[in-house]
Parts: structure tokens; sequence; C-alpha cells
């Protein structure tokens, strides 16, 4: 009975991740959304880590001649689109590929027409994938980009940076498709959806300045001389600033979010309502450490009533400890959460089906996982502080392999309160 009850629980905790991750599936999306028209030539520029099958989509939808560039991982070529050149870039951090696409990408949106339209599709992993340094060379922008992370600076202040050493981020792809029509369908992989940081912002407005970037540098003592002299440069007015909210270059530019994690956790809990589950999205905005992601949800499992279920989004973090194993925040939530409250049915996952440096998408925890760690003599504590939480899980049987999924709206977690102890 006990494990039938269990069988349950834990069938309704994938019900709701696999209908989270195909309502942000990129076909999916893409075939929910009306298509612009145009009286001349369309150009489509697809790039980050659904390229391939937003573009084939939307192509499929598409009469009439089309061309265009798709910039995609090099593990998902050969691959083809009808019309359009389908290229490799790097990631997670560009390479000389990316700089070859980046170019590709700024000539097929040049001497574009009042009557031509651009169609961007964008998605996780296209600022990688697509780059254009400016003023700097490749090597130099990833050494301070890696430097600015070491550091602890936001998103916020390495993107200021990283658009002012850019002739694409920053809304610069937008100016340069002037004065044609602008639509960018794009799925999110940042907490709020910020356009101005989703894939640093080709198509959006920047709120940023070439003074705002050298004040990053300042801020965190950084030196880089070739970014200085070019950031300077900008300051003084020899550069052009990055277009912001108000300049004529974003009169036809229509950004349009299409999947976003707060769309996954809205088919996550319908899927639980079908189930018999009282179910609500409690945040879809949690950030910050994982161990402290997973006592704050403990202390709202606890408020919920048996037969009531909590979902989150959003993305947290980790901090690798010396000699670590395998893991991911995910992961280590969830190890975190057994922790603070054994006594509940949960799911955390990764959206893009691999969490950190495991090979799972995330795992399950249920009331019973100490016990069963304890049985095969699995230390929990000793696992999370060797930031090994993926032998844990993997002992217990109790990983979420799914593999690649296609789309990446960041986290996904559910915790589930039984109705009957024990049932």
């Amino acid at each position: 009975m006990r494990r039938a009850a269990s069988d349950r629980f834990r069938a309704a905790l994938f019900a709701a991740f696999q209908a989270a991750v195909q309502a942000a599936h990129p076909s999916q999306a893409i075939r929910d959304v009306a298509l612009p028209e145009c009286s001349g030539r369309t150009v489509i520029l697809s790039t980050g880590k659904a390229a391939i099958s937003m573009a084939q989509e939307v192509r499929n939808r598409l009469g009439g001649p089309v061309s265009g560039v798709v910039i995609a991982r090099q593990e998902e070529l050969p691959a083809t689109v009808q019309d359009l050149r389908v290229m490799a870039g790097t990631h997670p951090e560009p390479g000389e590929a990316s700089v070859r696409a980046g170019k590709a990408a700024f000539q097929a949106v040049q001497n574009l027409r009042p009557e031509d339209l651009l169609l961007c599709l964008i998605s996780g992993g296209a600022s990688s994938l697509m780059c254009a340094p400016q003023g700097v060379t490749l090597q130099q922008k990833a050494q301070l980009t890696r430097a600015l992370l070491h550091c602890g600076a936001s998103i916020h202040e390495i993107n200021a940076v990283r658009k002012h050493l850019s002739r694409i981020k920053g809304g610069q792809l937008a100016a340069a498709a002037f004065p044609a029509r602008v639509v960018s369908l794009i799925v999110s992989d940042v907490v709020g959806d910020d356009l101005s940081v989703i894939a640093s912002g080709p198509t959006a407005p920047d709120p940023s300045t070439y003074a705002d970037a050298l004040a990053v540098l300042d801020r965190y003592g950084l030196q880089a001389p070739e970014a200085r002299e070019h950031l300077s440069q900008g300051r003084r007015g020899d550069w052009p600033e990055t277009p912001t909210y108000g300049d004529p270059a974003f009169a036809r530019v229509e950004n349009r979010v299409i999947a976003s994690g707060p769309v996954a956790l809205g088919a996550g809990a319908a899927a639980l309502h079908l189930s018999g589950w009282e179910a609500r999205i409690w945040r879809d905005d949690v950030t910050g450490d994982a161990r402290q992601a997973a006592a704050e949800h403990a202390r709202e499992a606890r408020l919920l009533k048996p037969g009531a279920a909590i979902l989150s989004g959003g993305e947290t973090t980790t901090v690798v400890r010396a000699g670590a194993g395998r893991g991911g925040r995910n992961l280590e939530f969830l190890l975190a959460l057994a922790l603070e409250d054994p006594d509940v049915y949960a799911l955390a996952a990764d959206t893009d089906g691999i969490d950190g440096s495991s090979s799972a998408a995330g795992a399950v925890v249920t009331p019973d996982t100490l016990e069963r760690a304890a049985a095969l003599g699995l230390d929990p504590r000793a696992a999370l502080e060797g930031s090994d939480a993926h032998s844990f899980f993997e002992a217990l049987g109790d990983l979420v392999q799914t593999g690649p999924t296609g789309t990446n709206v960041n986290d996904f977690r559910c915790i589930l309160r039984p109705a009957l102890e024990g049932s």
C-alpha cells in the first residue's frame, strides 16, 4: 500500500515536470504564436540552444522565399533548415566559430529596407554562440568576463561591460537592421524575463553606457588595458553609444517572450490539478544559494495542508567545495530539503535536462529517502558538504534522467504534502 502511494506521488511529480518542459519547448511555443507578415524580404536569424528546432518550425509555417542564418551548438550539427545557412558557434564560452557566426549574422541584416522583416528566434546560449568583439580580441573579452565572474559581479554589471565591447549586443543588431521591421521571438532563460539581459539583448534597448562599463571595471579593480581604452574612447564619444529607450532604431522593433519559467510552472500546476492536487505557484523568481532556498521551501512546505502542492522556479546557485564530486544546484537543493523536511515528496530539476556537473536533470526525494540512504550506508550531510549529491541520488535510484530537452527556462521545483500518512 505504501509503495503504491509512493509510486502515485512520484508519477504526479514526473507528470508535472514533463508538462512544464513541454509547455516551454520552443516548437510548442512557436506553434502557438501568430507569425508576422511582410511585403518584402523575410530574413530569419535563429540562435541559441533551441536555434534549429525554432527555425525548422518557423520555416515550415512560412510560405514564400526566406533567407538567413541559424547558429547552433556544434554537437547539434549537421542539420539543415530549408533556405537557411546553418552554422556552429561554441558554448558555454564563445570561440572563433562564434565570431564567424556573429559576422554572418551581422551581414545577414545589412541593407534591409522598410518593407523587409528580420525575424529573430532567440533562446538560451545565444550570447555565447554569436559574438562580435569590438575594441578587444575574443580572448581578451573572455578573460575579462571570467575575471568579472570571479569578482562576484552581477549579471547586469557583466552585461554592461560585454555590450560595450560588442557590435551585436545591447540593441545593436536591431540598429543594424534599421529601417526594417524587427520581430524577436524569445525563449527566456533569465529570471524576470529582462529583455536587456536575455542573450545580452541584441534587439532590446540598452539602459547602460560606456561610463557604466568603466565604473564596473573600477569597482572591482580590473585593469584590462585594451578594454579600458575602448570604453574610454566610447565615453568620449569616439564610438556610438549602444541604442537605448527612445532611439529611432526601436521604432519598428517588437520583442515577444514566447516561453519562460512562469509559463512552464503554470503547465506543471495544471497537470497537478488534473490529478487531484491543490497546486499553486509559490514563487517564479527564486535565486541565491540552493541550501538557503531549501530552508525557505521547507518552511513554506510545512504550511501545506494534506493534498496540497507548491511549485517554484528561478535559478539558484551553489558553492562548489574543494574535492567536490558531481552535482548541481537542483540536486543540492533536494538533499538540503530532505534534511530540513523529510516528510514531503519533491522533485527539482533543470528544464534543459542537465543539472550542473551532473548528467541528470535533477532528482526526487520522498519521506523514506533518509531511511533508504541509511540502509545503504550513505551519509547525506557528507554528500552535501562534498558537493556530491549526484552520487547520493544515483545510489538511491532517484535521479531524473531526461537528456537534453531542447529548451531552458531555468529550474522547476515541486513539493507535495501527502493527503494521508502512509497512504
